[in-house]
């Protein structure tokens, strides 16, 4: 096999875009996502959260893939678990 050859030479420089495609974009994202799932796991009652939507509230039921919060006094309303894009405070343990 001849290493100086075009066509070697193309295949080492597409697997190189692929390395590098893959430690840029691929890797990071996978790792936010093992985060985001990490996050939804350790949610509890009285957590304080940010939805992808920009709404704050305070977490007062968690369902299997919803969960009821509180927005204002008597008003709760309930969302996907994958709609919540974090945790502001945490509710301190008793």
């Amino acid at each position: 096999m001849d290493f100086g050859s075009p066509q070697t030479a193309s295949i080492i420089y597409i697997v190189a875009l692929f390395a590098i495609l893959y430690f840029l974009m691929i890797r990071p994202q996978q790792k936010r996502q093992k985060q985001h799932a990490a996050m939804i796991k350790a949610l509890n009652v009285g957590d304080n959260i940010v939805t992808v939507g920009g709404l704050l509230g305070s977490i007062v039921k968690i369902k299997d893939t919803t969960v009821v919060i509180r927005v204002a006094d008597k008003v709760h309303i309930e969302i996907l678990k994958n709609a919540i894009a974090q945790v502001t405070e945490k509710k301190e343990s008793e």
